[in-house]
C-alpha cells in the first residue's frame, strides 16, 4: 500500500474464487488496496503461470508472500524470474525467514517477536508481556522493512542495472526495531519490564486516565519539559524529583490522583502544545478529528471510510492515496497485453 501510496503501479495478484465473490456493484472495501491493481489467475493453470512470467518480464518488482519453496513449486521463483528479467527485485515476505530451522513453521507476528526478543521488553511490571498487536512483527518489521529494502534495492539497481533477491523476515525485522534495548538489558541499563524510564515504570512516562474515562498521555523525559509539567500541574520539584527510583510508584499514584479529578478536555486546554510532552489519548474515530491532524491532511476518505494517508511527505513528488479495486478488475487487461501500456 505504501509503494502504491508513493507512486508505484501495484498490481495485486488475485485468486479467481475471491474475484468471483466480488460484489463490483458496490465500492471496493479492501482499503489496503488503494491505489493498487489486481488481476485475477490461477497459477497452477499453466496458461496462466505463463501470464503472470510474461508480466513479471516488464516489472521491476515482485513480492513473494508465501513460505520458502512455494513459488519455487510454482515455476515462478527467483531462480526463473530472475533469469528471465535481470533487473527484477524479487522481494521475499515471511516470518522466520528462507532458512534456518524454523523456516517451514507456521506462525503469526506473536510468534516472531516473541522469537526476536522484542515481545519480553514489551509490558507494564509484574505482568506477563503484552502484544501491541501486529504492529511490530507483521508492519514495522515485515512490510516496512521490506519496501525499505525494495527501495534500496532500486537505488543499488541505479548504478549496478542489476536486480537481487530480498529475504526479509519478519524476525529479523522485529530484532532491529528493538535494536537499541539488546544492548542496555546486556549493561543493566534497562531492567525489567515495566521498571524503565519509557515503558510505564516512570510516573512522567504514563498514560493517566481521567474523570470522563477518557485519556491523556505524559512523555516529559528531558529536565526541561518535565518542569514545564511540574510548573503547569503547580507541583513543587522537590517533592516529585524526577529520577528517584524508588519514589517512582508514590508519584505515579499521585499524578494517577490528580489526572483523575479533571476531564481530558480540561486537561487538554490546560498542557497540549505546552513543552510539558503531553498529548490525548485518542481512539482511531478521534484522531482524524484532531485539528493538527486535520490542518496537515494525516487522514484521508475513501469510499467513505477514514483512514491514514500517504507518509512521508516529499518536498517535490506528490503521494497520492488511490481507491481500492475489486478483486480481478483489471484481468482482463492483462490478457490483452495491455496491463503495462495502461497504467492508473
Amino acid at each position: 500500500m505504501m509503494l502504491a501510496d508513493l507512486g508505484c503501479d501495484v498490481v495485486v495478484i488475485d485468486r479467481p474464487s475471491d474475484a468471483a465473490r466480488a460484489d463490483t456493484s458496490k465500492p471496493a472495501t479492501n482499503l489496503f488496496m488503494r491505489g493498487k491493481r489486481s488481476i485475477a489467475l490461477d497459477l497452477k493453470v499453466a496458461a496462466d503461470n505463463e501470464l503472470l512470467l510474461s508480466l513479471l518480464d516488464e516489472a521491476d518488482v515482485f513480492i513473494d508472500p508465501f513460505r520458502p519453496g512455494v513459488c519455487e513449486r510454482l515455476g515462478i521463483g527467483p531462480d526463473i524470474v530472475c533469469e528471465r528479467n535481470p533487473r527484477m527485485i524479487y522481494g521475499r515476505m515471511t516470518g522466520f525467514g528462507q532458512d534456518g530451522p524454523l523456516a517451514q513453521a507456521a506462525g503469526h507476528d506473536i510468534d516472531y517477536i516473541a522469537l526476536s526478543g522484542a515481545l519480553w521488553i514489551l509490558g507494564r511490571e509484574g505482568q506477563k508481556p503484552t502484544p501491541p498487536i501486529n504492529l511490530v512483527g507483521d508492519f514495522a518489521g515485515g512490510g516496512l522493512m521490506l519496501a525499505m529494502g525494495i527501495a534500496a534495492a532500486a537505488f543499488e539497481r541505479s548504478v549496478s542495472g542489476r536486480g537481487q533477491v530480498i529475504d526479509a523476515a519478519m524476525v529479523d525485522g522485529a530484532a532491529l526495531v528493538a535494536a537499541p534495548f539488546f544492548p542496555a538489558t546486556a549493561s543493566g541499563y534497562w531492567g525489567p519490564r515495566g521498571t524503565n524510564h519509557i515503558d510505564t515504570g516512570a510516573h512522567f512516562y504514563e498514560v493517566y486516565e481521567c474523570a470522563d474515562g477518557a485519556y491523556v498521555a505524559l512523555g516529559a523525559i528531558e529536565p526541561q519539559f518535565y518542569a514545564e509539567l511540574l510548573s503547569k500541574l503547580g507541583l513543587s520539584p522537590d517533592e516529585f524529583p524526577q529520577w528517584n527510583r524508588g519514589q517512582w510508584p508514590a508519584l505515579k499514584q499521585r499524578l494517577s490522583d490528580i489526572f483523575i479529578a479533571q476531564t481530558r478536555d480540561h486537561w487538554c486546554a490546560l498542557l497540549e502544545g505546552s513543552e510539558a510532552c503531553f498529548a490525548p489519548v485518542l481512539s482511531p474515530a478521534e484522531a482524524s478529528k484532531h485539528p493538527h491532524n486535520i490542518a496537515r491532511g494525516t487522514f484521508v476518505e475513501i469510499n467513505g471510510v477514514t483512514l491514514p494517508g500517504p507518509a512521508p511527505r516529499f518536498s517535490r513528488t506528490v503521494s497520492s492515496a488511490g481507491t481500492p479495486s475489486h478483486a480481478g478488475t483489471h484481468t482482463e487487461l492483462a490478457r490483452r497485453g495491455e496491463l503495462w501500456t495502461q497504467r492508473p
